[in-house]
This record gives structure tokens, sequence and C-alpha cells, in this order.
């Protein structure tokens, strides 16, 4: 099933934004439904997944191999009709294997750039910290943005373009932490788990029925169409008091003694514009405290870097979170 492009920017009345809402969140439970035929997870892992689609930032998965975060990163690129490519990091990967080079035309004898696989609307950069620093670097700006730099010359990325990464957090041997600079670029992360004994029966029975190996999802949207839909949030209504809780609840984490770097402003623009996506995706045309505090976690906890006693301590840095949002005050909607 293919749907057509939403509107463009919204300049009518609220009546028309209304509408728009409502139409985003029926086209991203379109996609849900298209991924959740091919993918088996809970649809809050996949609701977090297409939050940075909306909110045009870059999602992290972190989980055991295994799980299925290849297929969920295909299946979210298929299902929104977009293209997609995956990358293999790997430690002899050098940056030129990511943006791509200048190739030598023997025919005319000119050079000609060969584009990467960076240049594509998703890109899956699987288990990104086996690169060293100076190809994960390569990602930073394509990240922020949109655009990549090969031999002097800068290239733009297609519109949209997100990037789903993916690192095992046990196997350690052989990788390399990436750097808080480029963590900070991902507007999410999100963990899978390992699906519920119902769930790994269903995916067993679902293997029994087909003869491939992979399931297939069908296109309902298209770029045009992400297009439009990554401008709704910018219709959605933040008041002045949510402003105030997103604020007081990422500098209560620079102030947390746990922490020794809280959520930078950059996280807090990140909040700002997940917690206004999720309202699209509940199709509300205002945020509420609770889209803040489901979105909270998913988009802050990346970002601390904890003391070395909480490290030592096992301190999670979700429970943090989760801290924060119990002291910080919930201010009251009309």
């Amino acid at each position: 099933m293919f749907l057509a492009g939403l509107p463009g920017p919204m300049d009518e009345p609220t009546g028309h934004a209304t509408a728009d809402v409502a139409d985003a969140s029926d086209r991203c439970d379109a996609v849900l439904a298209e991924v959740e035929r091919a993918v088996i997870a809970d649809r809050s892992f996949l609701q977090t997944v297409l939050l940075g689609v909306l909110a045009r930032g870059h999602v992290l998965l972190e989980d055991v191999p295994g799980t299925g975060k290849t297929l969920t990163a295909r299946s979210i690129a298929t299902a929104l009709g977009l293209s997609f490519s995956r990358i293999q990091f790997t430690p002899d990967l050098l940056p030129t294997d990511v943006t791509g080079t200048h190739v030598f035309d023997e025919r005319d004898r000119t050079f000609e750039f060969k584009e990467g696989p960076i240049f594509a609307n998703v890109v899956l950069a699987d288990e990104i910290n086996r690169a060293p620093p100076k190809t994960q670097s390569a990602l930073l700006e394509a990240m922020e943005e949109r655009q990549v730099t090969a031999d002097g010359e800068t290239r733009e990325l297609p519109s949209p373009f997100f990037v789903i990464a993916t690192q095992n957090p046990v196997e350690q041997e052989g990788t390399f932490s990436l750097p808080e600079a480029q963590v900070d670029r991902f507007a999410v992360k999100a963990t899978m788990g390992y699906p519920s004994y119902e769930d790994e029966a269903e995916l067993l029975y679902r293997r029994a029925s087909r003869e491939e190996r992979s399931p297939s999802v069908e296109p309902v949207l298209s770029a045009e169409a992400v297009r439009a839909l990554q401008r709704v949030p910018e219709t959605v209504r933040v008041d002045d008091d949510l402003v105030h809780y997103i604020l007081e609840i990422c500098r209560a984490t620079r102030e947390d003694p746990r922490v020794s770097i809280g959520v930078s402003p950059r996280g807090t623009q990140r909040l700002f514009e997940t917690a206004r996506a999720r309202a699209v995706i509940d199709g509300r045309t205002y945020v509420t405290p609770d889209h803040v505090k489901t979105v909270a976690g998913p988009v802050l906890a990346h970002r601390l870097v904890l003391t070395a006693d909480a490290r030592v301590n096992g301190v999670r840095k979700s429970r943090v979170i989760e801290d924060v949002l119990g002291r910080v005050a919930v201010p009251t909607i009309d």
C-alpha cells in the first residue's frame, strides 16, 4: 500500500494543523504496522526508532547480536520508501570507504567521484564501535551537516537522511569507544532486548510459513511524504510551562553528584524536538508532561558521563534520568 505525500509546511489555521497531526499519526501507525510484519519487537521500541526519523535525528541501537537490529533498520527504510545502505564497520575501514573517493576514468583521462555508501536516505552503521576514531569521525559531518567533504569538495547527502548505528554492549575486544561528541549527535538510543517466550515462538512460526530467510516489507510512504512528515512536529504547541520543565530536567542532570558531564544544550534541544515528535505519533497537537517523560530516557541517558565512583558502583545512566524525573516538579496542563 502506498500513501500519497503529506501537505507542505502548515501556515493554515489551527484546524488544518489538527488535521495534519491526525493524518501524520495515522501514517506513523501504518509504517509501524508494516514494520511489525517483519520485526517482532515491542511497539515502544519501534516508536523510539521512528522518533529519530520524525525529529530529523539519528538512532543508536545497543544490543547483543541476533536480536534483529539490521532487520529493523532495513524494514524501517523500506516501509518509509527510502533508499538504504549498510556499512559494516571494521578496524581496517577507511573514511573514504564511507564517504567515497575519486576514481580515475581511463576512457576520458579524468577523475570521477564514486559515491560511498553514506549516500543513502537510511544508513545502517553496523557495529560502529569497531572502526577506529578517524573513520568514526567521517560520520560526524554527515550526521550534523547532512553533507560530506571528500578531497576538498563538499557534497550534499540525500534528503531525508538519518543514521541508524549499532554497537554490541558485551563484546569489547577490538572495539573503540565512541567519542562523546559523536554520542551526542544521536537523537535517541534504544535497546531491543530479547523477545518474550511467545514472541520468539511467533518468530519460529513465521519462519516456518515462508521460504525466504528474511521477511518482506512493502513501502507505505515515499521520500517526499517522509519530508512532509518531518515538518509536522514543527506545528506542535509547547507551552511555556513545558519549555521550563524540559530545561529543568536537563539542567538537573548537570547537578547530580553521580554525573561528571550532564546533558548538553544540544541534548536539551533534542528533548524538545523528540517530545514534539512523540506528540505527533500520539496524534496530539500539543506536548504534555507524559510525552517528555516517555522520551527522556532514550534521548538523555546516553549523553551522560558518570563519575568514576558511579561507574564502580554500577550506577545506570537510565536510573539517573529516572531519579531526575522524580525530583523535578511536573507542571499542570489545563
